[in-house]
Parts: C-alpha cells; sequence; structure tokens
C-alpha cells in the first residue's frame, strides 16, 4: 500500500481531506461525507513511513519534541496537501488537507459579486471568517490571484503552511511559510512591514501580537487580508475587540472602526444539483454607520445593518442559504440545520 496510490484514489474521487489512522483503512472526505477506501488497514507501522516518506528531518524533530507537527506536501503532477502529523492511540495519525494547484478565478466560487469588489480597495483590513474547512483560503486565493492579474504591486502572503502557490503575474509575489520561513505570523509581518508590500496576506489572526500588528499595517495604508474562525461578522468584532485587556479596548475599537473594510462569513454546503460544494456568505461593509456601530460597542446592531443595507452589498447568511435553496443548489434539510435563525428560515423556506 503506497502512500501516493491512496492519494491518487482521493484525488480521483474529488476528496478534500484524507485521514490516514492506524487501525482504519484510509478514509477519505468526500462533499462532507468521510468513507473508507478499499486499501488495507493502516497499520502503526505504515502509518509511520508514510509520515517519514512526506517530513523532511527538521519536520520529524519538531514531531519528536511536541507530538505534533503541520506542513505540506506535493505530488508533482497530481496536488498539494496540507499535512497534520499528531499522535492518537500511541501511534502516528495523518489528517491530509488537499489544496488546489491552480488558483480558482472568483467568478467560479459561486461567490456574490460584492466580493469582487473588495479586490479593487487600496488598502484597510478586509477578513474572510468561517469554520475549519469553509473555503476561505480559497476565496483569498482567488482575490490575491485577481490583484495579481490587475495590479502592479508587491505581495507578501504569510501561511502556515503555503496553501496555494502563485505565480507572479504583473504583480511580485512573496510567499513565506511559517517555521520554514518565519519564527511567527508577528515576526514576520512586523518586518514585512519594512519590505515595501502593497498587499499582505496574513494567514490567520491568531494572538494579540499578530492582531495588533496587522491593524497597524491596515492603519499605515497597506491592504491586509485575513482569517479568523469566527461565524459571523458580529462575533469577528467581537473576537478582536476581546483579545485586548479591558483598559485597552476602547482604543482598538476605534483602531478597527478607522481601519476595517469588510468581513466576509462563509459555510459550505453540499450541493444537490450537480456534485461539489457551493459557500453561503454574510457579508459586512463598514459603511460610516457599521464605523460607528463598532466605536460604540454596539455589534447588536449588526445584523439588523446587514438586513437594510441589502442594496449596496451586505446579505445575512440566512439570505444566502434561501437564496441558494430556491435556486435547487441545497437541500431544506440542509439549509435551515446551518442557518443563524433556523426557525425563521424554516417559515421562509416554506413560503
Amino acid at each position: 500500500m503506497k502512500l501516493e496510490d491512496i492519494l491518487r484514489t482521493a484525488h480521483e474521487n474529488d476528496a478534500s481531506d484524507i485521514h490516514l489512522i492506524s487501525g482504519h483503512p484510509p478514509m477519505m472526505r468526500v462533499h462532507t461525507v468521510v468513507t473508507p477506501m478499499d486499501y488495507p488497514v493502516i497499520t502503526p507501522e505504515s502509518a509511520k513511513r508514510m509520515f517519514e516518506h512526506m517530513a523532511t528531518p527538521e519536520q520529524l524533530a519538531t514531531f519528536e519534541e511536541s507530538k505534533d507537527v503541520d506542513f505540506s506536501h506535493e505530488v508533482p503532477g497530481l496536488c498539494r496537501y496540507r499535512v497534520n502529523a499528531h499522535m492518537q492511540r500511541q501511534a502516528v495519525g495523518l489528517a491530509m488537507r488537499a489544496i488546489k494547484t491552480k488558483v480558482p478565478p472568483l467568478a467560479n466560487l459561486n461567490l456574490p459579486e460584492v466580493i469582487s469588489r473588495l479586490t479593487y480597495l487600496p488598502r484597510g483590513l478586509v477578513l474572510v471568517t468561517g469554520d475549519t474547512g469553509s473555503g476561505k483560503s480559497t476565496t483569498l486565493a482567488a482575490m490575491i490571484e485577481a490583484m495579481n492579474t490587475r495590479y502592479r504591486k508587491h505581495i507578501i502572503t504569510l501561511e502556515d503552511p503555503i496553501e496555494y502557490a502563485f505565480a507572479s503575474n504583473k504583480s511580485v509575489i512573496e510567499q513565506r511559510e511559517l517555521g520554514a520561513d518565519m519564527p511567527t505570523f508577528a515576526s514576520a509581518l512586523k518586518h514585512a512591514l519594512r519590505q515595501d508590500p502593497d498587499i499582505i496576506f496574513v494567514g490567520e489572526m491568531r494572538d494579540l501580537e499578530t492582531t495588533a500588528l496587522a491593524i497597524t499595517a491596515a492603519e499605515t495604508g497597506h491592504l491586509v487580508l485575513s482569517t479568523l474562525h469566527t461565524v459571523n461578522a458580529s462575533q469577528t468584532v467581537e473576537r478582536i475587540i476581546d483579545m485586548y485587556p479591558a483598559n485597552q479596548q476602547n482604543q482598538i475599537r476605534s483602531m478597527l472602526a478607522n481601519t476595517l473594510q469588510a468581513v466576509v462569513s462563509q459555510t459550505l454546503f453540499s450541493r444537490v444539483d450537480v456534485p461539489g460544494m457551493v459557500p453561503a456568505v454574510e457579508v459586512l461593509l463598514c459603511t460610516p454607520a457599521v464605523r460607528n456601530i463598532i466605536r460604540e460597542s454596539r455589534t447588536f446592531e449588526i445584523p439588523n445593518v446587514i438586513e437594510t443595507n441589502r442594496s449596496i452589498g451586505m446579505c445575512s447568511l440566512d439570505t444566502s442559504i434561501a437564496e441558494m435553496y430556491f435556486n435547487g443548489m441545497i437541500g431544506r434539510e440542509d439549509a435551515i440545520a446551518q442557518a443563524a435563525f433556523p426557525d425563521k428560515l424554516e417559515r421562509q423556506l416554506v413560503a
């Protein structure tokens, strides 16, 4: 049983994830459903061999120390993978996320047109949020590629690990990977500000220092793109503010109100009309009214502002879900299960 054979089978089935766990056959996730593959059960020895086949000596050393390591792996001519190796029941376990080698055009992602408009912003902070596996990386990669084909600018990406590999087009793109090219997001972001960037992509605003530096970069005239594991715009704003000590929260509200341009929150659905996935999207655009809401700590009003500003491109999650349902893309049960307000959406779908 060769790793390349498993990955080829998964690729042919359009799997998004592969799980290699001792005591189970190789498993693959296809359109959100995890199913076993037609291969023998993985032993602790075979799992370890597969890990050692992919990892560098430095990654193996990190794994020995922490029992966890993240890295990327590429099979030429097939696909790139984001890999997490970990210990479970005293054996190596591997979780592999397939990364498409070609960045998809924004127009092919079934996203609202307003997302394309965000790629014309000259400065500020744009956040794409959602659960793990909600398509954040793909959306951001498509946005970066749109800017790469349009502008003569300097783009720096800070990633953990590098997912889509960009080819410089009109822009010059530098990609740095956590561990291999930089010790921390915060350290790399601090130095990136001295590298004459126009656009900076930060893989995740995962701590206070990185968040503060990202906001500072946006304040000083850069366009900063990043992600958070939050499910809607209100929660995103609150999460950022809550990272700060209480005595700094008024100041950060003001800074965030001045720099934030948009929050895009995604949830992926399995399509029922054709094979594949489709995102439902909540979009918050930072109008003067939204900036005042952030500044005055009235984030509970954000959902109402989104509902009353559809004409300029804002959209609530449930509106996006309902639209996909009525267009025949997703099933009723799935739509209601992932809605922000299931009871309200259920009445709307009946109507």
